[in-house]
């Protein structure tokens, strides 16, 4: 993986595990950090709820890869309004297909979080 980023192994049981690491619970990883993330299915989806990555702005997040859950869905409209506004690029999969599709991204370098519902 490029730069320090935690790379997604394995995800399912309520959790995942991140460069060889279990963490339980939904995950927000942010300029190459993993945290909690309070987020437990895509009803507490706000943008309040993703407010760190709309205060680091584009130039420390290009994208969100916002994993939806078992199934996708569309996110709030407020939610993705705020994103707009914020000039930060918002993908929203299943949480499998976000899982993958951000460890792409990262080993291609781009600036990106994802904020992946446990499932």
């Amino acid at each position: 993986m490029s730069r320090s980023a935690p790379q997604v192994d394995a995800f399912g049981g309520g959790g995942f595990r991140l460069s060889g690491d279990w963490r339980p619970g939904s995950v927000l990883i942010l300029d190459d950090t993993a945290r909690d993330w309070a987020v437990s299915s895509a009803a507490g989806l706000t943008a309040a709820s993703l407010s760190a990555v709309l205060k680091a702005g584009p130039g420390v997040c290009e994208l969100l890869v916002l994993g939806m859950g078992a199934q996708n869905g569309l996110p709030p409209r407020e939610l993705r309004e705020s994103f707009l506004r914020a000039g930060i690029g918002l993908e929203y999969l299943d949480t499998p297909s976000a899982a993958r599709l951000y460890n792409l991204l990262t080993a291609e370098g781009r600036r990106l979080a994802a904020a992946l519902i446990a499932i």
